[in-house]
């Protein structure tokens, strides 16, 4: 028998988000049932079942080796918890224990795929009342999107969820009109101001595509703003797609990465591995690598390439900021303050 999966959650208060973490650990246990491989789930914090429960409930079934996968799009630190603190701490309870953890769900296509499918759920024309009004056609060139993510107190994993933004964009949604970002908490923009982005863009129809796996009081505060937002802008369709939720594609990503785990297993310390799967390579190191066929680069000094990548950032900058009128704060996309 393969080692367990153990799935870790970062905790909610909100039922409905645990009884889908719940649902999910059931559509694992059926697809990794023939492996044959256990799973089990546990939360970190704020919700049942606890993970040292989990644990021990594994331990005393007589497992001592485990696959844990954090079930998280960003892996952030800061909302997640001390994974491997964590870990370290059910060592210490059970000496026999070891672990080895796999990567965060993060951008894999196989999420984004399911990204591209609620999106299409939310872009389909909704049922009408018998009217002699024929309603507006909207094309996709005024159709945008608002990807919302947590939000975070490290920049870091904001700029990821941009990151995953513009993949998406041009992976699954290169007819739309634009695709911004925004943040329930702790990072501007958020949801009003994105939307705010898209109708000085131009946009007639926006559609708020949470990223977010589980439904619960998250989703629910994304969909307050966006009403709220709306109502004041009557002329804007806004739609609001659903999670990503407990789903066939979503089960896919977590397998690979028990796989992969596995298959790495004992190549270097869980708690190394995690530090370097969440480790970004800050901007500022990176270089300009010019290579000597190509062409007038190839006559840049060594050197320069930070004040040409400079000059570059501000010339975008400035195109962008004439694309949303004067007057809008170029980093919220909301009016300046007077």
């Amino acid at each position: 028998m393969k080692p367990p999966l153990l799935l870790i959650g970062h905790g909610t208060h909100d039922e409905t988000g645990v009884a889908e973490f719940g649902r999910f650990v059931h559509r694992l246990r059926c697809r990794l049932d023939a492996l044959p491989a256990e799973v089990s789930g546990g939360f970190i914090t704020n919700a049942r079942p606890p993970l040292s429960e989990s644990v021990s409930s594994l331990v005393a079934r007589g497992h001592h080796h485990v696959i844990a996968v954090p079930l998280s799009l960003t892996g952030d630190r800061h909302a997640l918890g001390d994974v491997p603190g964590t870990m370290a701490l059910e060592q210490e309870r059970h000496p026999t224990l070891e672990y080895d953890l796999g990567r965060p769900l993060g951008a894999d296509p196989r999420v984004l795929d399911i990204l591209a499918e609620r999106l299409a759920d939310a872009r389909a024309e909704m049922p009408r009342l018998v009217t002699d009004e024929v309603p507006e056609f909207i094309g996709p060139a005024e159709t945008a999107v608002v990807l919302v993510g947590h939000g975070s107190a490290d920049p870091e994993v904001n700029a990821e969820v941009h990151r995953v933004s513009r993949l998406f964009w041009e992976t699954h949604a290169p007819d739309l009109l634009t695709v911004e970002t925004a943040y329930v908490s702790h990072a501007r923009p958020g949801v009003p101001g994105g939307l705010e982005r898209c109708r000085r863009l131009g946009a007639k129809r926006v559609i708020v595509l949470p990223y977010i796996l589980f439904a619960g009081a998250v989703l629910e505060r994304i969909w307050a703003q966006a009403l709220a937002y709306g109502a004041n802008h009557e002329g804007l369709d806004i739609r609001c797609a659903e999670v990503i939720g407990d789903c066939e594609g979503l089960a896919d990503v977590v397998i690979d990465r028990y796989e992969e785990a596995l298959a790495g297993a004992g190549d270097w310390p869980a708690s190394r591995r995690y530090h370097d799967m969440l480790t970004i390579e800050s901007p500022a190191r990176a270089t300009l690598v010019v290579s000597p066929d190509a062409g007038a680069g190839a006559d840049r000094e060594p050197g320069l390439e930070a004040e040409f990548d400079a000059e570059i950032g501000a010339e975008l900058e400035a195109e962008f900021d004439a694309e949303i009128e004067p007057g809008l704060d170029a980093g919220t996309g909301i009016p300046s303050a007077v």
